[in-house]
């Protein structure tokens, strides 16, 4: 028993040296280098911050862009209406005018008819023969192909209300003999159907929005009897907090319009269209320093188409286009854009309203545009058009030439061939943005005018929500 005691403690003291070792020597050694590999650590975490192309860095931006909703701030819902309130408009065609059968026009998604007949003036494809009236239609149809809808409605930044109100209007005018109540009828029905819903309680309406291919001046009738003219869509109270984008807005509304383009016959369904047009107006010889398109009209007050008329006559720099004379034929794209695209300046004086839909066809042929009036563009498609009008486009007040105190060929022989060019090719690079798309295809290379008008829409409904959530 002895022997195997003493055996069990010469093992204890040898454990006992052992232990005394390790504490001694390896185990200061390993707290060493578990403190080196954390500094090390340290030092490279401090890098990758440092350098936003190291590795590290790399791996997080990575793995945090996988998690990134490229949709985030930008989901739109769109009401699914009767379609007695847009495609139900559409399919009663015939009876929106009196005086034109529109079925042809709202045909290829609101496009109008395929253009086949371009010759040397047009590109082979893209073209369509358009009316200026039906951009709700197209408008619409692009919507359907937006790349951030949703069905639920609690995740949509802003919500679109797809009533055609300005075709639904124009079947009420031009003695279209309807009682008040009969024309409102859709208008107000809608009205109580969106404030039935808790989408529009949510926010009172402050992140809706509604589209016009109307001016504003067709849709604001106020029931005194002094005019019985258009629809009444504006004066609404419920509107006044919605975005209400038209193609003419009013300079004393509310605060809530915002006009888009007109818009015209070129509708490209790929990039390569888009840039074969602009690099064709780009190098086209310009034979005349000015042009104007257009009609007189002697009976509407304070207008200045007589004497844009008898100036263009008087001038050996300025081609004219009487289209009151039918075989002018002004209606067809070609024969516009003719002469649009043979001019360095297009006249571009007030229609009906200040507005003219010629303006944007001219800027389409790489043609500058000369306004006689501030609400002819500048106070109107600030979404569209740069702040520095002079960057594009020529201001002749319109009183100067009513009163024969300017001669607007001395006005524009004074612009050299280098300011002519630079202005030139600012209009040649807006095109895109003031065109619409082809709605059949999709087409992300190119920001369309619907593309800059929805950007506006959710700027727009961001900062009033903001606002008021702030308060």
């Amino acid at each position: 028993m002895k022997e195997k005691e003493k055996s069990i403690l010469k093992t204890l003291v040898i454990c006992k040296s052992r232990q005394s070792r390790w504490q001694m020597h390896i185990f200061p050694l390993l707290i060493s280098s578990l403190l080196s590999s954390l500094f090390l650590l340290f030092l490279s975490y401090s890098s990758s911050c440092s350098s936003s192309s190291s590795p590290s860095s790399l791996t997080l931006s990575l793995s945090a862009a996988s998690h990134t909703d490229p949709c985030s701030g930008r989901y739109l819902y769109v009401y699914d209406l009767p379609d007695k309130f847009n495609d139900g408009i559409v399919h009663e065609c015939r009876t929106i005018f009196p005086w034109i059968d529109m079925c042809p026009y709202v045909a290829n998604m609101g496009l109008g008819p395929h253009l086949t007949k371009t010759g040397s003036v047009l590109s082979e494809t893209g073209w369509h023969i358009t009316n200026q009236w039906v951009l709700e239609v197209i408008f619409h149809n692009r919507m359907r192909q937006y790349e951030c809808l949703t069905a639920n409605s609690s995740q949509a930044d802003a919500f679109f209300v797809p009533y055609y109100v300005g075709l639904d209007a124009g079947r009420h005018m031009w003695g279209h003999h309807t009682s008040l109540r009969e024309r409102d009828a859709l208008l107000l029905e809608l009205f109580q159907f969106l404030k039935s819903r808790p989408e529009w309680s949510a926010k009172g309406g402050r992140d809706h929005f509604i589209l016009s291919g109307r001016s504003t001046y067709d849709l604001r009738r106020e029931d005194n009897g002094v005019s019985q003219w258009g629809g009444k869509l504006l004066m609404l109270p419920e509107v006044k907090n919605m975005t209400v984008l038209l193609i003419e807005s009013s300079p004393w509304g509310n605060g809530n319009e915002f006009s888009v383009p007109y818009p015209t016959n070129f509708h490209p369904s790929n990039e390569s269209q888009v840039v074969a047009w602009q690099d064709k107006v780009s190098s086209t010889k310009r034979s005349w320093l000015f042009s104007f398109a257009g009609a007189r009209r002697p009976g509407q007050a304070g207008s200045i188409r007589d004497q844009l008329f008898d100036q263009c006559l008087n001038s050996s720099h300025c081609k004219l286009l009487d289209c009151a004379l039918a075989e002018n034929d002004c209606d067809t794209p070609t024969t516009t854009m003719s002469l649009f695209q043979s001019s360095n300046f297009c006249l571009q004086p007030p229609g009906d309203t200040p507005t003219r839909r010629s303006a944007f066809d001219s800027m389409l042929a790489g043609c500058i545009p000369v306004f006689f009036h501030p609400e002819s563009a500048y106070t109107q498609y600030k979404w569209y058009l740069p702040d520095n009008y002079s960057e594009y486009s020529v201001y002749i007040p319109q009183d100067e030439v009513r009163e024969g105190r300017v001669r607007i060929e001395e006005v524009l022989l004074k612009y050299s061939e280098e300011e002519i060019g630079d202005m030139k090719e600012k209009v040649v690079s807006m095109i895109p943005r003031l065109i619409y798309k082809d709605p059949s295809y999709k087409l992300e290379s190119v920001r369309d005018a619907f593309d800059v008008a929805i950007d506006g829409v959710l700027r727009r409904v961001k900062s009033i929500i903001g606002n008021q959530s702030s308060f």
